[in-house]
């Protein structure tokens, strides 16, 4: 199979050349986090339970050396759960989710760079012996996210799928977010941190080899992800978290000018076109292990074990529809009477700027116990 074959359509010409100096850069040039240039595939330390710090810890050393992510992709409520790591480079973030996931998960993780996908698999007997597992529930796979049916991975069979600090990489990035729809059962959850713009990136920055493999001049303005997941059939992107991009190079600074960058985690959920669109009254049940006490949903929804949550019509269909129905108590809402709980009703935070501006400033300014917002009940 040639190249292009493999890779679809965007592996051509251009698409092609971009594929060549991204496998080069992580391939080739790359060998640790310490040859980056910016903190952009580098994780922020935030505060995780204590079952992903313990997964983390178990994970190879050669394997985390070699790890170039912008998040901690880890979504809540794994166990059981099919999972496909766009972009998984050495493995790392597949070896904390095959940990959680269990014995009768399974993680699937693909890679277009050879020299990354070889020491993932060199690692999975180590890890399969470290979490106790009787069989490996992981495995590694060679291709190109744009084009995931070359790799003969089927529709709808996968509950989540994670990427981390990748798509930004792609040359044909709706490519990759419609394959992903397509693998995803309904229900299924696509969550994931990437690299963010301000604005549209101009092709003079593009075609700037070392800022696309350092996750910046590939960086969607954060607006065109909102249009390209409705064309797809995706839900309204849901931002989790966000935090702004520096850059540790002078040159590489002056380049970028007034361009702003952050990196942000969002989810996306491919929900049923039957379900039923209403409001809802929604009750956490503090079943998901490591968040027992409250679940940080996304950037203004966290749900607080035993309180009533007011949620709007797409929520209410995220909770119903997704792995986190048996999570939650579900009453309806009276038409035109609110729950009268603990509910903000604000406009919903969606501009990862915006939110990295609040974090910013809340680090000054001390907690007054607000209700709404990331630390509130809704």
């Amino acid at each position: 199979m040639s190249k292009c074959s493999a890779a679809g359509s965007s592996c051509c010409s251009q698409g092609q050349q971009t594929h060549e100096d991204v496998k080069n850069y992580y391939g080739k040039y790359l060998k640790t986090a310490k040859d980056l240039k910016t903190n952009a595939c580098v994780t922020p330390s935030n505060p995780l339970p204590k079952s992903i710090r313990d997964a983390l810890s178990d994970v190879h050393e050669d394997v985390s050396s070699r790890y170039y992510g912008c998040g901690i992709v880890v979504p809540e409520c794994l166990e059981n759960c099919r999972i496909l790591d766009l972009g998984s480079g050495s493995g790392r973030d597949c070896y904390v989710l095959s940990k959680l996931v269990g014995q009768r998960g399974h993680v699937t993780g693909i890679d277009m760079t050879d020299e990354q996908v070889e020491v993932a698999r060199r690692y999975i007997d180590y890890h399969t012996k470290r979490f106790g597992f009787q069989q490996p529930n992981v495995n590694f796979i060679s291709g190109y996210i744009e084009n995931l049916q070359a790799a003969i991975l089927k529709d709808e069979s996968y509950d989540i799928i994670i990427s981390n600090c990748v798509i930004n990489l792609s040359p044909d990035k709706k490519a990759v977010l419609r394959e992903a729809f397509r693998v995803l059962k309904d229900g299924g959850e696509m969550y994931f941190s990437d690299v963010y713009a301000n604005q549209g990136i101009p092709n003079e920055l593009r075609e700037n080899k070392v800022l696309w493999g350092e996750c910046i001049s590939g960086a969607l303005w954060w607006k065109d992800l909102f249009q390209i997941a409705e064309e797809i059939g995706f839900s309204t992107p849901r931002l989790v978290t966000s935090s702004y991009i520096t850059i540790n190079n002078k040159a590489l600074e002056d380049i970028i000018s007034d361009y702003r960058f952050v990196s942000a985690t969002f989810r996306l959920f491919k929900l049923p076109q039957n379900r039923e669109k209403i409001k809802c009254l929604a009750i956490y049940n503090g079943g998901v292990t490591g968040w027992e006490n409250q679940l940080q949903f996304d950037a203004n929804f966290t749900f607080k074990e035993g309180e009533v949550a007011e949620v709007d019509e797409e929520l209410c269909g995220i909770l119903k529809n997704s792995r986190f129905a048996d999570e939650f108590l579900f009453r309806a809402l009276e038409k035109g009477i609110s729950s009268g709980g603990c509910y903000t009703k604000k406009e919903l935070i969606r501009d990862p700027f915006q939110f990295a501006d609040e974090m910013k400033d809340k680090v000054h300014t001390p907690n007054t116990g607000s209700c709404g917002g990331p630390t509130g009940c809704c």
